[in-house]
């Protein structure tokens, strides 16, 4: 079980981007993340009229590890740390670390 989810709403800690948030569109398997909008980088294409495909710069969102990200806190609107932990029923949740609330309910 990953800590940082599709979906998840994070805060980027280091690199150029950092203290700017968006929502994870995929986790990579050699942990990175794509976070939509953010770590872009700009690329030429070449056109292929078989394809369909136009040419030009096309930018496009690059991984980041996931270590670089933290998990956004609604309470204290901040990125925060999350652990494990098992409910009564031997449920497995996430949790923040700062606050001991529980992410998925």
């Amino acid at each position: 079980m990953n800590k940082i989810r599709k979906g998840d709403d994070v805060v980027i800690r280091t690199g150029k981007d950092k203290g700017k948030s968006g929502r994870v569109t995929q986790v990579l398997k050699d942990n990175k993340v794509l976070v939509e909008g953010l770590n872009q980088a700009k690329k030429n294409q070449k056109p292929n009229p078989n394809a369909g495909i136009t040419g030009g710069i096309v930018v496009k969102d690059m991984p980041i590890n996931i270590s670089n990200v933290g998990l956004y806190n609604p309470t204290t609107k901040k990125a925060d740390r999350i652990g494990f932990r098992f409910l009564e029923d031997g449920k497995k949740v996430r949790y923040f670390k700062s606050t001991n609330e529980n992410v998925d309910v």
